[in-house]
């Protein structure tokens, strides 16, 4: 594709949009596509639930694209083999709540996965562009977005729902293929499965229930011992709330999480006394919000991992000079700071006084650094 020129290879909107019924006419359909990179999206409902509703997915092969029902995908052997087949392109853009709708509804891990937002970046379009603005810049199509916001699980959808969904998948192919002409370019062109492959990675790694409270950074003042607390009552929040499909804050919310386990509560009673505890959770937790607080207090901590603190401001200071010397880096390959360096990566080299920290030592970030690589080795020795 001549990355000069797009918009060439887009494929023109269908005149009527194809829907697959059954397992077995999408098992045919994805494998009358084979050698084909899949343009994949899904639309899903969450608003009073722990896990997203799946409401429709969008393919596309070649010039071939297809709504599918949620039932449909499910029960397609065809459609669970292609996701994890890792010599699969699978094109997404913003990818991240689209895995974690696979992996909680298909119990799987996507392999081949191509994040073509992180490749926008890469390739000179500036950090976390949207998809619609994307297409507008390459292809000079505007998007209807009033379909956005709407109701993907019940049925018929309309008209407008449908086109909406299509265009969802339409240009992702010659979106990949300026994506790809630009890295080569660059040279960048092996940075883009690396980056989709420790993003898809980091992704499901935040869904591990025992680290989960090392999100919760306002925990980062209390004690060693208070944050083993922290860290059982937010694994117990966890799986209640997948336990009963509740958000998070639906069963008991972070401050309060936070405040029980600076307070230690030996009671109920003493439980209830703390501020803003409602006394809805205090009835039907109460019992076993004590039995874990008292369990992890007399435990031994002392080999927790803690909650990151904020910088000092001597660090604060010392993080603003390794900065710069990032900024030249990227500004040097046209690629976003915010893509190269990460605040939470920074954070940890400048806590640690190591580059290895904050895995620059890796991939197209070492290539990347090379340049700068002696006088952030000097700061961090200074």
């Amino acid at each position: 594709m001549d990355a000069t020129n797009p918009a060439a290879l887009v494929p023109a909107a269908p005149e009527t949009v194809s829907w697959i019924r059954e397992p077995d006419e999408l098992d045919r359909w994805i494998a009358e596509g084979k050698g084909e990179p899949l343009a994949l999206d899904t639309e899903f409902e969450r608003v009073n639930t722990f896990y997203p509703i799946p409401g429709l997915v969008q393919l596309g092969l070649g010039e071939s694209f297809c709504l599918v029902d949620p039932s449909v995908a499910e029960a397609s052997g065809g459609f669970r083999r292609i996701l994890t087949d890792p010599d699969v392109p699978k094109l997404l853009y913003a990818m991240s709540e689209d895995l974690e709708l696979f992996r909680h509804w298909l119990q799987l891990e996507p392999e081949g996965l191509v994040d073509l937002q992180i490749g926008a970046a890469l390739a000179g379009a500036g950090f976390s562009v949207g998809y619609a603005r994307l297409v507008e810049t390459l292809f000079g199509e505007t998007l209807d977005k009033s379909a956005t916001r709407s109701d993907w699980v019940s049925r018929p959808l309309s008209e407008a729902q449908e086109r909406y969904a299509l265009d969802d998948v339409r240009f992702l192919v010659p979106m990949y293929h300026w994506v790809m002409a630009k890295l080569r370019e660059r040279g960048l062109e092996e940075a883009l499965q690396e980056e989709s492959t420790r993003f898809s990675r980091e992704l499901a790694a935040q869904d591990d229930p025992d680290h989960h409270y090392l999100k919760l950074r306002g925990g980062w003042t209390l004690s060693r011992q208070q944050q083993g607390v922290l860290r059982d009552l937010v694994r117990w929040r966890e799986h209640e709330s997948r336990h009963r499909d509740r958000p998070r804050g639906r069963v008991v919310a972070d401050p309060l999480l936070i405040a029980i386990a600076q307070e230690l509560p030996k009671s109920v009673r003493e439980l209830s006394s703390i501020q803003g505890v409602p006394s809805a959770v205090v009835r039907r937790y109460g019992d076993k919000i004590i039995e874990l607080v008292a369990n992890a207090a007399s435990a031994d901590n002392s080999g927790i991992e803690t909650i990151t603190p904020p910088l000092s401001r001597d660090q604060q200071m010392f993080y603003k000079q390794v900065k710069r010397q990032m900024v030249q880096a990227a500004e040097a390959r046209d690629i976003p700071v915010e893509l190269l360096a990460p605040r939470k990566r920074l954070e940890a080299v400048v806590s640690q006084r190591d580059l290895s920290a904050g895995l620059f030592d890796e991939g197209w970030r070492r290539e990347t650094l090379a340049p700068v690589r002696e006088q952030i080795e000097e700061l961090l020795t200074s």
